[in-house]
């Protein structure tokens, strides 16, 4: 039972021990300089039985913390915290990427110093709440990007490119997903801006591909993976053809060799609706990671009808340390506590029991 989910997978250059995957979770557990912690090192070398662990969204620059306690890969300290992990990760014989961000309009300035965020177009999150050290707030209007301030972004994507390879990872993964900066870009409901980054789907795709490029210049694309959400109406995020901007995009992706294409295949509020994966299916040729909603019988169905590659599994992750062992002996589940996903400190974090 569940075997195709123990079957070994290469990805790029890296070689998975089997499908069962940690999904990048952010959890706030960084220090108020964004420093990975050592109960961040306890977490993930707790974990390090899945085929691949992808540490949680960390920023690739300053000044853009949507999360308030979330890590970053900007400085020596955390270059240094980030290289703990990294170890003991390795020293249980695991593989870990990290997953590099930038928030975008999801920033705040409470979080930031006062720095207002950046979107592709000066149009605000409605309807949803930032945490933020006086209480939750509501976002704040961005301001556009100018055409020549994106170069940067890219070249900041790439210096933490270096920064985690610097930190021990054996790759990265480019969060272009639920509501941030690339996905801002990607969508056109938040994207109303003209010129060589926006109007049409080849054009808001652009800097997500420049990233990539760039990314790729450090690890080799074989060492990175790209995170996307193309339903996902998080962050007020919506687009007028979504099944079809990701079927275009994935095939668009397979000019870049990467080790895997991560797709999350709902929406977290359930508004926008379809089946994703079936024409990402036939437009990727490259490795799959499915993620959102899967338990152990439907993951090792999927792969077994090629469905996908792999799994990146959160919740169940997280409550579950051991989760390969458990789903190879059939035991009982964790209950994952929602209270404590965002609470600082080891409850609902480390403390959770594994069989032995």
């Amino acid at each position: 039972m569940h075997s195709h989910l123990f079957q070994p997978l290469r990805l790029g250059a890296v070689h998975a021990e089997n499908r069962i995957f940690l999904a990048p979770l952010t959890r706030c557990r960084a220090d108020a300089q964004h420093v990975p912690t050592a109960l961040m090192t306890e977490y993930y070398a707790q974990r390090a039985s899945g085929g691949l662990l992808i540490a949680e969204a960390t920023m690739a620059m300053e000044h853009n913390s949507a999360f308030w306690m979330e890590p970053g890969i900007y400085s020596p300290e955390q270059v240094a915290g980030w290289k703990l992990t990294t170890d003991a990760v390795h020293a249980k014989g695991g593989k870990i990427f990290l997953q590099i961000w930038h928030g975008g309009r999801a920033c705040h300035p409470l979080l930031n110093g006062g720095v207002q965020p950046v979107a592709p177009s000066a149009i605000a999150i409605v309807g949803e709440e930032v945490h933020t050290p006086e209480g939750k707030k509501p976002y704040v209007t961005p301001r556009e990007l100018r055409d020549d301030e994106i170069p940067a972004i890219i070249a900041g994507f790439k210096k933490a490119a270096e920064n985690a390879k610097a930190a021990g990872f054996d790759g990265v993964e480019v969060h272009g997903a639920n509501g941030y900066l690339l996905d801002q870009f990607l969508r056109d409901g938040s994207n109303k801006r003209t010129g060589p980054y926006g109007g049409t789907k080849e054009n808001r795709a652009r800097i997500m591909f420049e990233v990539l490029h760039a990314v790729s210049e450090v690890f080799g694309s074989d060492r990175v993976g790209l995170r996307i959400s193309p339903l996902n109406s998080f962050n007020s995020m919506i687009d007028s053809d979504p099944i079809g901007l990701a079927t275009w995009l994935a095939g668009e992706l397979n000019r870049f060799n990467l080790a895997y294409l991560h797709v999350m295949r709902a929406d977290f509020f359930g508004q926008q609706q379809g089946d994703l994966m079936t024409p990402i299916r036939a437009a990727y040729k490259g490795i799959i990671v499915g993620n959102m909603g899967y338990d152990a019988t439907e993951a090792d169905a999927a792969i077994a009808a090629g469905k996908l590659d792999a799994v990146a599994f959160g919740t169940s992750f997280l409550a579950n340390p051991d989760l390969p062992a458990r789903i190879k002996n059939r035991a009982n589940l964790n209950a994952p506590d929602a209270a404590t996903f965002y609470s600082p400190g080891p409850v609902g974090y480390t403390d959770y029991p594994t069989l032995s």
